[in-house]
């Protein structure tokens, strides 16, 4: 258990600097100015949270159901 929370203190780590966009969104906000890139990325960061949250759900069910069996 010490493990999974040593992981997810990296992923957590991770996800709070990642601010990268693809190219076409990176010339979009570029064009826009500070504070509307700001919100872009806030954007983005929001649409990527719902996948990533039903896959780490997924996963912990799986962890879960395999732990319990052996």
């Amino acid at each position: 258990m010490k493990k999974i929370g040593q992981i997810a203190v990296v992923l957590l780590a991770l996800s709070i600097h990642t601010m990268a966009q693809c190219s076409l969104c990176t010339k979009t906000a570029q064009q826009l100015g500070e504070g509307p890139a700001k919100g872009l990325n806030a954007g983005i960061l929001m649409l990527a949270a719902t996948p990533l949250i039903i896959i780490g759900f997924l996963g912990f069910r799986y962890y879960w159901n395999n732990r319990q069996q052996a």
